[in-house]
């Protein structure tokens, strides 16, 4: 069997990466989160690659906490970006394969497209900043990758989906914000792109969401009309919700990903962002 170092085991994308990957019999892997491997540490990382001799490195590891980030600018560089570049070098040197996840927060949020691997990037973020450094990192010190940038995540954990499902069960009526649009992705249909891209040598940057768009308040509503809920979902604009709901980080107002590249390259296609929530509701036992 081929072993595959995971990072960030236990977050939403590592337990949906373990849960596809782990049954085939084709992948040994070799689970790591915080406490088995401190990806930050240059000598930790070269140290378990060398004795592990992985075929590839699945990074799912991330500082993800947006507002908190804008005052831990240096945790967040040493995890988004010291760590990317520290599996990137292990990568280099054990002759591995690195899955390397980022985000569409590396955009400004501004355009009125949907966004390619080709548009310019601009975050206006600590959390963007430090995500596309680790990018430029992974392009600089790795020779065989894979970059994944995804967005509106949601699976086994903390998660949209769950908050509002859990707002739900406590209030007649919740306010969601109706002028942020993008692309709501499950961790499922993410793990199949990366298992589909990983015995491959098509290398480069790609986008990987679920197809089709949205708002994050229509997003809501979907989310309990799957469910059988009957909370009214009041729809507020960003500067509306800030004002109630103080927030550090700017969010983006656009963030709808074309997967341009995988349409490229490949005959891989994500579902649609209703029919993988509908699959994710069956799954958790969360559908009516």
């Amino acid at each position: 069997m081929k072993n595959i170092i995971v990072t960030g085991c236990h977050g939403q994308l590592g337990i949906a990466v373990n849960k596809l990957l782990g049954p085939t019999g084709e992948y040994n892997l070799v689970n790591t989160d915080v406490e088995e491997l401190d990806i930050t540490n240059v000598d930790a990382v070269l140290k378990l690659a060398r004795e592990v001799k992985p075929y590839a490195i699945i990074n799912c590891a991330a500082y993800t906490a947006v507002d908190a980030a804008e005052s831990h600018l240096d945790l967040n560089y040493q995890i988004n970006a010291i760590g990317p570049r520290n599996l990137a070098i292990a990568a280099t040197q054990t002759g591995a394969k690195l899955v390397h996840i980022s985000t569409d927060y590396v955009f400004p949020g501004t355009s009125p497209d949907p966004l390619t691997e080709f548009d310019p990037t601009g975050p206006r973020s600590v959390y963007g900043r430090t995500k596309l450094a680790g990018e430029n990192f992974v392009r600089d010190f790795a020779d065989r990758y894979f970059i994944i940038r995804t967005a509106w995540l949601y699976g086994e954990g903390k998660n949209f989906v769950r908050t509002m499902l859990g707002l739900s069960e406590k209030n007649d009526e919740v306010s969601v914000v109706c002028d942020q649009f993008g692309s709501p992705t499950s961790t499922a249909e993410l793990a199949k792109a990366i298992q589909y891209l990983l015995p491959t040598d098509n290398y480069g940057l790609f986008h990987g969401t679920c197809e089709g768009s949205t708002s994050w308040d229509e997003f809501t509503r979907e989310i309990f009309r799957v469910a059988g809920r009957t909370t009214n979902v009041k729809s507020v604009t960003t500067e509306e919700y800030t004002a109630a709901h103080p927030a550090s980080a700017p969010r983006p107002h656009y963030s709808i990903l074309d997967n341009y590249m995988l349409r490229l390259t490949t005959d891989f296609m994500f579902k649609d962002w209703k029919d993988a929530l509908d699959d994710y509701m069956t799954v958790m036992g969360y559908k009516a």
